[in-house]
């Protein structure tokens, strides 16, 4: 009998692959993007891993109808804002870029953009009280910056160190601390209270940044350049998909608030609770045998 793949087969599967996204960050990332939020691309590069969006635990609130918009109008109107912005300029730029790139070159640009944000991802699973991830991420990086020719190959993944993303959002809610209402501020993109001072956190303290003097030297302006056009290039399949959204806002609020929520419940531990789809059904008992 065929094994039936669940959603927890592809999951795995994504975990695999620093590259690819589940649809709940393609989203999240395609509105960062709609906002023109240079200071979200970074951390939401550095979050570039793959979190299951899976089911909320039974007898908790459902993502959606926990998202709490008092400033719905404002949020809208900055939505709006950014959307259009993208469509005159970073729409443009990434698509000239794909035209041009080959597909496994861009894989190679993504791998190294996601190396950079490793050392932040230890410090959080240190912060987290996580020592075996942040030794993974440790050695991720280690490996990834030599073997694997600055990140342009991510060498540890073949060596069973798959990546597995912290930030400074996902800390604080480890932390027991709430979303709070849901904003979507230019420059910002889409985010909660807790998440925008966890990203105004990850940027203050990425160590990559501070090691080679911040945003404003060359290295860090390649970085954000890079970043930018990368991250759009990866979310352009969002975009199309928003196009065909009855309300491309709440598409975006709503997947955004869902996939925060299983990044958080990820690094708590209650996704890991969830039943294994990959193994077989237990065989059932032998009948017995008829005298």
């Amino acid at each position: 009998m065929a094994r039936v793949r669940s959603r927890s087969t592809s999951l795995r599967e994504l975990d695999q692959s620093p590259r690819r996204m589940v649809p709940g960050r393609r989203f999240a990332a395609a509105g960062a993007i709609a906002a023109a939020s240079v200071l979200a691309l970074a951390p939401a590069a550095r979050a570039e891993d793959q979190i299951p969006t899976v089911p909320a635990p039974a007898g908790s609130d459902s993502a959606v109808s926990a998202v709490k918009d008092p400033f719905e109008g404002f949020n809208r109107a900055s939505f709006k804002f950014g959307m259009g912005l993208d469509r005159v300029l970073f729409s443009p730029i990434a698509h000239g870029y794909m035209a041009v790139t080959p597909r496994v070159v861009r894989n190679r640009v993504s791998s190294a953009v996601y190396n950079l944000g490793e050392p932040n991802t230890v410090m959080n699973h240190v912060l987290q009280g996580r020592p075996k991830r942040a030794m993974r991420s440790t050695t991720r990086f280690i490996v990834n910056s030599t073997v694997g020719v600055l990140g342009l190959f991510d060498v540890a993944a073949k060596m069973h160190l798959p990546p597995r993303g912290a930030d400074f959002g996902q800390t604080l809610g480890v932390w027991g601390a709430g979303p709070g209402a849901y904003l979507y501020a230019p420059g910002m993109g889409p985010l909660n209270v807790r998440d925008g001072v966890g990203r105004a956190l990850d940027i203050a303290t990425d160590p990559v940044s501070i090691f080679v003097g911040g945003f404003s030297t060359d290295f860090g302006k390649a970085r954000t350049g890079v970043t930018i056009v990368d991250l759009r290039a990866q979310t352009d399949p969002a975009f199309h998909a928003l196009e065909d959204a009855a309300d491309p806002y709440v598409t975006t609020r709503s997947a955004y608030a869902q996939y925060r929520e299983a990044f958080i419940r990820e690094a708590t531990g209650e996704a890991e609770d969830l039943p294994d789809f990959d193994s077989p059904p237990p065989s059932p008992p032998p009948a017995a045998s008829k005298p």
